[in-house]
């Protein structure tokens, strides 16, 4: 996940305001609950909504001309807290009903989730339907599914930002850059032009492009494989050429002050809105219209963009925002119900999505579902598209066009499937190592990747020690297990 949006997860409303896929904060409470009615408790990430109650009314409206028994009441856990509550309801065996999922493939492994696979034939046939078969295939563990996923960004790619008001202000040409390599004298030309601000946005947690390669255990662990299929075999990302030219010109560009002296240790949020920074790396997909999403974090200043890698449907965007249900919950088919519900119907989605009609936004068009947003758009006003529902169900903003609509639809049409789309390694006989081999990337991996260290002698290193932990043991088993999955399809 990018800077940006992991930034927005935590904070920025700016761009949920017009993104449909876009990261954004999470919340609310339910109305109040009937004895005589089945209640539904969801978990989600994010802080209570200020319009919860009247939200809940609509969307439980919605519901029960469907379900009449079902009523939905939603529990906000804070970003901070989230991760560790959701391990503690897996390892307590709480009994949700819905919660928005955290390490999906490893718990699925674990047995923490009920398998839905049957249940969504049964009671959300048609929200099944409507999101792309990249999804299940992306969810899909054994020939089960445990996660219902939010059908929004299918892929995503790489582009370098650059401020738009500084290229103007100091007449810098990034016409021809498509590459950090490319973008080096972009970089001197902003750094000479003004000394006072770092021209590349990087902080701790960075990781350097990658481009064309997947992360089976996620980007903490140096495992990757190709995503076009042409290479199978499990790679340390370190050892990649790609990667290590990406490196050295990042830790040029650090050598030469285009990257903050701390940014190996930094955890300053470099605000899209903000003209903190000349020079970014962020993720956007079809559901971002292009360059909307980021122009519109921006406030409406200027941004311009280039492409850096080409997309692929992944597992990794398949497993984006997931629901899953507890294998303990007591209401397994409600549950299953309500995504239906909020998956296929639009009064449901948009009301949570944007908020309520006349108070957070109005139609400008309402055969074409085109809306505007009022005042009362808020932060904590609204739920993140991206992790709500169906987003070919949302209404769009006015400046978005219907040429826009039709490159998305198109783009997802023509965008390939990666060849490991689906695989979902098990490793639980290798707890040892990967604790290893993480304790040594938490030595390493930001100073590499920040371009703070010279990077040939400092991944020899980290090499070297990797070798101890364990790598070539766990590069074997993903490898078998990699074989095997592609023998499969």
């Amino acid at each position: 996940m990018s800077m940006w949006r992991k930034g927005l997860a935590l904070s920025a409303a700016a761009v949920c305001a017009v993104t449909l896929a876009a990261c954004g904060n999470n919340s609310s409470s339910g109305s109040g609950s009937s004895s005589k009615k089945v209640v539904v408790t969801m978990y989600r990430p994010g802080d209570p909504l200020t319009n919860s109650t009247e939200m809940m009314k609509i969307v439980n409206k919605e519901i029960q001309k469907q379900y009449p028994n079902v009523e939905l009441q939603i529990k906000p856990i804070s970003w901070g807290d989230y991760g560790q509550k959701f391990s503690v309801m897996l390892t307590s065996g709480d009994g949700f009903d819905l919660a928005f999922a955290n390490s999906y493939s490893a718990n699925a492994q674990k047995g923490g989730f009920a398998d839905m696979t049957e249940l969504i034939k049964k009671y959300a046939s048609k929200a099944y339907d409507e999101i792309d078969p990249a999804y299940w295939k992306g969810v899909t563990l054994d020939g089960k599914i445990y996660g219902f996923p939010t059908n929004a960004n299918v892929f995503s790619q790489e582009k370098l930002v650059f401020n738009g008001t500084f290229t103007d202000k100091y007449n810098i040409n990034v016409d021809n850059v498509d590459s950090l390599q490319t973008a080096t004298d972009a970089m001197a030309a902003f750094k000479k032009a003004d000394p006072s601000i770092n021209p590349m946005a990087i902080v701790k947690g960075y990781h350097a492009p990658t481009p064309g390669w997947s992360y089976p255990l996620s980007n903490g662990y140096p495992f990757v494989v190709d995503q076009s299929g042409k290479d199978t075999k499990v790679q340390n990302p370190y050892n990649l050429d790609i990667m290590r030219k990406n490196l050295a010109t990042l830790h040029e560009w650090y050598q030469k002050g285009y990257v903050p002296r701390d940014a190996a240790t930094s955890t300053t949020q470099y605000s899209l809105a903000d003209d903190t920074w000349f020079g970014r790396i962020e993720t956007t997909g079809p559901f971002d219209y292009g360059d909307t999403a980021i122009l519109n974090a921006r406030g409406g200043k200027p941004v311009v963009t280039k492409q850096i890698s080409q997309p692929y449907k992944s597992t990794a965007d398949a497993q984006m925002a997931l629901y899953v249900i507890s294998k303990s919950s007591k209401h397994k088919k409600e549950a299953v119900e309500v995504l239906n519900a909020i998956n296929t119907n639009k009064k449901i989605i948009n009301t949570m999505v944007w908020g309520i009609e006349g108070k957070q936004w109005e139609f400008t068009d309402k055969a074409k579902g085109k809306i505007k947003t009022l005042p009362g758009y808020k932060q904590n006003t609204y739920y993140g598209a991206w992790m709500t529902g169906n987003n070919r169900n949302l209404y769009t903003l006015d400046s978005v066009t219907d040429k826009q609509i039709e490159e998305r639809d198109q783009s997802i049409k023509d965008t390939p499937e990666a060849a490991d789309l689906g695989f979902m390694p098990n490793l639980d006989k290798y707890k040892t190592e990967l604790t290893n081999i993480a304790n040594v990337m938490s030595k390493y991996s930001d100073i590499i990747n920040t371009g703070t260290a010279d990077p040939v002698p400092t991944i020899n290193k980290m090499n070297a020690e990797l070798k101890t932990a364990g790598w070539d043991t766990v590069a074997k088993e993903l490898q078998s297990q990699y074989d095997k999955f592609l023998a499969a399809k």
